[in-house]
């Protein structure tokens, strides 16, 4: 007797239940616990308490970007939206004040579309966009005794002083050496245990998954050491010895990338010394004996596996060269072998049709909710309450694309919304006032760094913290309040996510494949390209570029060993740019594909084109390798080039409406 199917649950539906596990980040719940509670106890004591409150919410926004990394590069991922978020209390003060509720929405509006278009340039972009449109619709719909400008001084001394905590606080267990380098230090360690799980997997069905994983430890390890710094280049020994150690990380992910692409397994031995350059790194110590160049096993020497040979000389020569830069101490290392993206590429992606489309949807979104919550309030809707801004800050959060998709956001904030109503609901009637709301803010600080593995939890517990907030501010309870407020805000995104615009949707997927083509394209041209159409270096823009005509293997087979355009720092950072960006296609895919069915259409077919530009450019690793082996590339490299190329030629004809850079 057969059992009946089990009916397929629809991916935005599976996307709502779908968590991150990684381990407690510990030392980010101690700043969390010492930064909001705090912040609000300060305000209370100097008599302060409305800017006490502002602050607590400037440390509980950035207590939200506050993820593992450097210390260097926190400044970044946490200044820069806390920066926007004083600037945008700032405007949404003076013009709650000084404008009536209809230039006041339009106000906003414009607001909401300048901080769209800007969050499609990246993630700490996106962050600083939020926290401007938060900030404005909290300056704009609370009263104001204080002065403006004390108010963006109180929001940036709460965020400052997480920032403080991050730059100051050890983390624990990571007191070897330096400690102010123990994220960079964990960060390029994680690069060798990738390299090494990729080497292990070679061959096997987990290779692609590893892969990728790789790429994101390599991304992970760029942007922390990559911090800002005063001075051009690294200026202490600790600093000098990590670039220097992610700088040999590189050709061994580049020979494990084309062990992986040439499909066979490997000894065992060849992950050893990766698993030992890890341990070396996160001791911050010298890496000790490593396994000798090892010869492969015999049934590797046929000929059927003549790209596994030059692969593994490569991982043999990298570990090599590994061993003498991590023998050198403090490292003769220059800089980072990374392409910067200028305000060029910034500005490019901000109007680009990605750009245009979400900085619509945001205007949209923020401005009716600004203009509904104006209208509620003037209605006495709430009741005594005198704020309206909980709309139009819940809309900024369910309208941004790169935290799930769209259905997946509305359930889980009205679920985490109701939730957290109820809990402090609850908490509110027990708590003694106003310690334990204190104790409540500093217990729900503590808890954001494990709640952002899923966005119910996170808003569960901001719910709570700002509830708390709110009534230490001298105001009543407003549970009820803030779940009908939610739901509307949910409907409203809705409705707006599903509105026709003027130009085609899915452009945020289009615009980040197409990048993603242009950086293959160039990658491409850099190995097997003649002399004189490489791309210039630092440019960073290659969409414009076409691959000239004839056999790309014809080209090939006229270089000498370790020929090519430019050097191998070159190289290896045109593939960190390609992996890169074809990494942030993919995800933007994810997202888009896990939408409702209305939503999802009209991305369909550019996963494909993600999987044929990702054996483009494992397959140029794989030549680039060969290449510098033997200085000519095998039929079975000619091959998987031309079927990739093909592929993508395939795909434009087809209709996949796609700007492909890369042409046959």
């Amino acid at each position: 007797m057969s059992r009946p199917a089990v009916p397929a649950v629809p991916p935005w539906l599976a996307h709502a239940f779908r968590a991150q596990r990684e381990p407690v980040p510990w030392n980010a719940v101690c700043r969390g616990a010492l930064a909001a509670g705090p912040s609000l106890l300060a305000g209370m004591l100097l008599g302060r308490t409305a800017l006490g409150v502002l602050a607590a919410i400037g440390a509980m926004l950035a207590g939200i970007n506050d993820r593992p990394g450097g210390r260097r590069a926190s400044v970044r991922r946490l200044g820069v939206p806390a920066s926007a978020g004083a600037a945008g209390l700032l405007v949404g003060t003076y013009a709650g004040q000084g404008l009536t509720a209809v230039p006041l929405t339009l106000v906003l509006t414009a607001l909401g579309l300048a901080a769209g278009g800007i969050s499609a340039v990246g993630p700490v972009a996106s962050a600083a966009g939020t926290q401007l449109l938060v900030a404005a619709a909290v300056g704009a719909g609370t009263p104001a005794a204080d002065p403006g400008w004390q108010r963006a001084l109180a929001f940036l001394a709460g965020a400052g002083w997480l920032l403080v905590l991050r730059l100051v606080l050890p983390t624990p267990g990571s007191l070897a050496g330096d400690f102010r380098f123990d994220g960079e230090r964990a960060a390029v360690a994680g690069v060798y245990d990738a390299i090494a799980a990729l080497v292990e997997a070679a061959g096997g069905p987990h290779a692609t998954a590893r892969r990728a994983a790789l790429t994101a430890a390599l991304d992970h390890a760029q942007d922390t050491l990559a911090g800002p710094r005063l001075r051009g280049h690294a200026a202490s020994a600790a600093e000098r010895r990590l670039h220097a150690r992610f700088a040999a990380a590189l050709p061994l992910a580049e020979a494990a990338t084309a062990l992986c692409w040439a499909g066979e397994p490997v000894p065992a031995r060849a992950a050893r010394g990766p698993r030992r350059l890890a341990a070396a790194v996160r001791a911050d110590t010298g890496p000790g004996p490593l396994p000798a160049p090892h010869l492969p096993p015999a049934r590797l020497r046929a000929p059927e596996a003549p790209s596994v040979l030059p692969a593994l000389r490569a991982l043999d020569d990298a570990l090599l060269g590994a061993a003498e830069a991590f023998d050198r101490g403090d490292g003769t290392h220059r800089g980072l072998p990374v392409r910067r993206r200028g305000p060029r590429r910034a500005l490019r992606a901000a109007l680009g049709a990605g750009g245009r489309e979400y900085g619509l949807r945001v205007a949209l979104c923020f401005g009716a909710s600004a203009a509904i919550a104006q209208a509620l309030h003037h209605a006495r809707w709430y009741g005594p309450h005198p704020h309206w801004y909980w709309l139009p800050a819940t809309a900024v959060f369910l309208v941004k694309p790169d935290l799930g998709p769209l259905a997946s956001r509305v359930l889980c904030r009205a679920a985490g919304t109701v939730l957290g109503a109820l809990v402090f609901a609850g908490l509110a009637a027990l708590l003694p006032h106003p310690a334990g709301l204190i104790a409540l803010v500093a217990v729900c600080g503590a808890l954001i760094p494990v709640a952002t593995r899923h966005f119910a939890a996170l808003t569960a517990v901001v719910t709570v913290l700002v509830l708390a907030l709110i009534m230490a501010g001298g105001e009543p309870q407003a549970s009820a309040g803030r779940i009908g407020e939610t739901l509307l805000a949910c409907a409203l995104v809705l409705v707006v996510g599903h509105l026709p615009m003027p130009r085609e949707r899915g452009g945020g997927v289009r615009d980040r494949l197409a990048v993603a083509g242009g950086a293959a394209h160039a990658y491409l041209l850099h190995v097997l390209g003649p002399p004189g159409h490489e791309p210039a270096a630092g440019s960073g823009d290659h969409a414009e570029h076409r691959v000239p005509p004839g056999e790309p293997g014809d080209r090939a087979e006229r270089w000498t060993k370790g020929g090519g355009p430019g050097d191998r720092a070159e190289r290896w950072a045109l593939r960190r740019e390609a992996y890169r960006t074809l990494a942030e296609a993919r995800t933007a895919i994810a997202h888009a594909a896990a939408e409702l069915p209305a939503l999802a259409r009209h991305t369909e077919g550019t996963d494909a084109v993600a999987e044929a530009l990702e054996r483009l450019v494992d397959t140029t690793t794989a030549c680039a390798v060969h290449l510098d082996d033997t200085g000519r590339l095998t039929p079975r490299h000619l091959r998987r080039l031309r079927e990739a190329l093909a592929e993508l030629e395939r795909l434009e004809r087809r209709g996949v409406r796609v700007p492909l850079p890369v042409a046959a």
